[in-house]
């Protein structure tokens, strides 16, 4: 068939097939039988044959007309009519795609839901109108320019804020928080203006904060849920509920930032800080990320709220892209806990002149002492397990595993001490140290485990909770007790904590990380928000080095302070979000294949390949090497369709080894 407009009433789909393969990243076109017509709508599934095989599909255009010469394949079946996939869908889709140099299959596999047959067929049920005269009191409203954006949102307009939501225990007699109060006031605003809104938590845990929240506010059924915890029937309904129109709001983890909803008024990311808004799956994109592109292409609201303030939100601010919302940092400290560092001045060091090398020195033990008096005490640990790593006690080199190289744990759940690997598992009953043939061990970090066996000791009579990954505390009560947890897990208290203890705050900030800083300061915000006021005489204690930034920003409660410092030495040090950063992992004939289809045009730094110090996959015999790419924010989109041609250059020749390909990685 010739190229250009077809004749006859002839119908053209387009179709987005599900292929992985880079150098397949386009929609083809087929015709749509004359039966057909009245089934085919975008964003519908199909079947078609594609090389040979059947292929899942999905339309996202009808045209008549094609620009491919010769004769198009007829569509095989329409597998559903019902439109999953919304135009504005499409377009960010494929923006995402491009934007971290992947495949518009993987990006729709992250987005719609598999379908359910049956869940499809069936009757939806009624969706009750959401309630939206009543503003609750507090949280936005209590920040300078929280009523302003509140305002905008009500009369639809695409206002992009961050919220420093102070760090602090205030629950009324609903269980509203001030994060909750916020993200329902905006949800309500966005309502009134007949706007709908997605909001995207990190965990499972902070969705049901959200959930109760707008369920009293806005009423019982009115909110959808999005998230891989629910079943595929109940998934499936809910998503249907939100592409026909009928929830207007949806709250759910990092893929709810894809949902079809009408007429989008408002993107809420709590937390965007944290790692589990990281996507695991190819292209790896990042929730707060797509939440800023999807905001730019729908003109839509969007509030980003969170405890602390990553760089790439500092980097917002400071373009003038976003706008910061929130008290300062001396109105944060007037209605917040005390924070001070266990050894914050010569006095303290006089009182207890090993404070700087024990690792509960006197204050801990002080303000524990003196928080179980009033209710329970939280003890906040970065490392779960017993002893989760050992070195030699005489040259303090770390043990290693003999096999696959992997680091060595010393575990003790209930029965007697046992050293294995934390990469393959490997059980090691004799050890002797390779370097100086020691036999004696030392623990350079200790984990949850073995900190709740240590205070039982020094608080006899005293009830200790461990609360981690494993074994994650809902809730403790009032009464006093010691809560032992590692970030992340730590469970809410109903009237708050009257103390908190941050413990090992050295290993977090030596950890070998780009964002260990960042995070470390993120991790404490968060434990601080669960303790009870100064006024209430709550109390926060900081074992490490005082004069560390992050430490500094913590007893000062200033995390934008820390944000715009950490930002200035990654544009020094050429780091994200300075620069678009690439990283491609493989084996090392696949890389030098890649760097050799890559080509000179990419405007972009080459650092490596380097060997990767990782466990091999099953089946690998090679280990993994890693090549970097830097490049200006400028030159970004040049760099990316250098890597999308050359990843599809070794797809079309079939070239052997894989490749994993990460733009701005959150590990670094």
């Amino acid at each position: 068939m010739p190229a250009g407009p077809l004749t006859g009433g002839i119908t053209v789909a387009r179709v987005a097939v599900d292929v992985v393969l880079p150098h397949l990243d386009r929609f083809f076109d087929y015709l749509v039988p004359p039966l057909q017509v009245d089934e085919v709508v975008v964003g519908s599934r199909v079947r078609v044959r594609f090389a040979g095989r059947m292929r899942d599909g999905f339309v996202v255009e009808i045209t008549d007309h094609s620009e491919v010469t010769g004769t198009l394949l007829p569509l095989s079946k329409v597998v559903s009519s019902e439109p999953v996939l919304s135009l504005a869908q499409i377009e960010l889709i494929r923006r995402v795609a491009d934007h971290y140099a992947g495949c518009f299959a993987d990006v729709v596999r992250l987005a719609v839901p598999p379908r359910h047959a049956t869940t499809e067929k069936a009757p939806q049920r009624e969706w009750p109108e959401p309630l939206i005269e009543h503003l609750p009191a507090g949280g936005l409203l209590h920040e300078v320019g929280g009523q302003h954006f509140l305002d905008s949102l009500s009369r639809g307009e695409p206002i992009r804020v961050h919220w420093q939501v102070r760090p602090r225990h205030r629950r009324d007699e609903s269980g509203l928080d001030d994060w909750t109060r916020g993200v329902v006031q905006s949800s309500i605003a966005t309502l009134r203006a007949r706007r709908g809104v997605i909001i995207v938590v990190p965990d499972y845990r902070d969705l049901g904060h959200v959930r109760s929240a707008l369920g009293e506010a806005i009423g019982p059924g009115a909110v959808a849920e999005l998230h891989s915890d629910l079943g595929p029937a109940a998934r499936y309904r809910n998503y249907l509920a939100v592409s026909r129109g009928q929830a207007q709001v949806v709250v759910g983890t990092r893929g709810v930032v894809h949902a079809p909803v009408h007429r989008l008024g408002l993107i809420v990311v709590w937390d965007d800080g944290d790692d589990l808004h990281s996507e695991t799956r190819a292209p790896y994109p990042h929730a707060r990320d797509v939440a800023a592109l999807r905001a730019s292409s729908q003109r839509c609201g969007l509030l980003l709220a969170s405890h602390g303030r990553s760089c790439e939100v500092q980097a917002w601010i400071d373009r003038g892209w976003c706008v910061a919302v929130g008290a300062d940092s001396v109105m944060m400290r007037s209605d917040a806990p005390v924070v001070r560092a266990a050894v914050d001045s010569r006095f303290a060091l006089d009182r207890d002149p090993r404070a700087q090398f024990d690792r509960l020195p006197r204050a801990v033990f002080e303000t524990i002492r003196r928080g179980l008096a009033s209710g329970p005490v939280l003890v906040q640990v970065p490392r779960a397990g017993y002893l989760p790593a050992v070195s030699c006690a005489t040259c303090h080199v770390p043990v290693r595993c003999s096999v696959c190289h992997g680091p060595v744990r010393l575990n003790r759940p209930d029965g007697p001490r046992r050293l294995d690997c934390a990469w393959c598992g490997r059980i090691i009953t004799t050890w002797r140290c390779e370097v100086c043939h020691g036999d004696q061990l030392r623990a350079p970090v200790v984990g949850a485990g073995r900190t709740v066996e240590e205070l039982g000791r020094a608080f006899p009579g005293t009830r200790v909770i461990e609360s981690s990954g494993e074994r994650l505390v809902e809730q403790t009560g009032t009464h006093p007790c010691l809560v032992v947890a590692t970030p992340g897990a730590e469970p809410p208290a109903v009237d708050g904590y009257s103390a908190a203890v941050l413990l090992d705050a050295a290993r977090l900030l030596d950890r070998v990380d780009l964002r260990a800083a960042e995070e470390a300061l993120r991790r404490w915000l968060n434990a601080v928000a669960l303790v009870r006021p100064a006024e209430r005489d709550g109390t926060v204690v900081v074992v490490g080095p005082a004069g560390a930034r992050p430490i500094q920003a913590l007893v000062r409660l200033d995390p934008g302070a820390s944000a715009t410092a950490e930002l200035v030495e990654r544009i020094e040090a050429g780091f994200p979000p300075a620069v678009r950063f690439v990283t491609v992992t493989g084996g090392s004939q696949a890389l030098h294949e890649f760097i050799g289809l890559l080509g000179a045009d990419h405007g972009a730094e080459l650092l490596g390949p380097v060997e990767l110090d990782e466990p091999l996959a099953v089946g690998q015999t090679e280990p993994n090497w890693q090549l970097s790419l830097r490049c200006p924010i400028t030159g970004a989109r040049r760099l990316l369709d250098a890597v999308k041609s050359a990843l599809a250059g070794r797809s079309a020749r079939k070239m052997t080894g894989s490749l994993r390909v990460r733009v701005d990685p959150v590990a670094l």
